[in-house]
């Protein structure tokens, strides 16, 4: 069961790699797109993510905050949502790409710093 934790955890850390690094690159570029790095990487940590709570459901001291998994949940639906839809536009806004950013970074920072 370890395995498969660790497994998951690794696509989830390349899922977060893809949607950070695609967005900042997009945003860097001035080019204000929805690359398909960043509709993937927004895909693959989500169904990680479901992946890796899904059997955290034993009890124990290791089992993270019910809260703490709900409110990463609403955050990567969130993203999901904003990348999914604009997905075929030409351009989005800059607001908007800097939203799929800040998001990304927030819901990392609750999975580091929220114990």
């Amino acid at each position: 069961m370890e395995a498969l934790r660790l497994i998951l955890l690794f696509v989830h850390l390349v899922g977060f790699a893809l949607l950070l690094g695609g967005a900042i690159s997009q945003f860097l570029s001035g080019t204000f797109r929805i690359s398909p790095a960043v509709l993937w990487g927004s895909i693959i940590q989500l169904v990680s993510g479901l992946g890796l709570a899904a059997p955290l459901r034993g009890g124990g001291d290791a089992e993270p905050d019910p809260i703490k998994l709900v409110v990463k949940l609403v955050i990567a639906v969130m993203i999901f949502i904003m990348v999914f839809i604009p997905r075929k536009r030409e351009a989005v806004n800059k607001g908007h790409y800097i939203g799929i950013i800040t998001l990304t970074l927030a819901n990392a920072a609750v999975a580091v710093f929220w114990r």
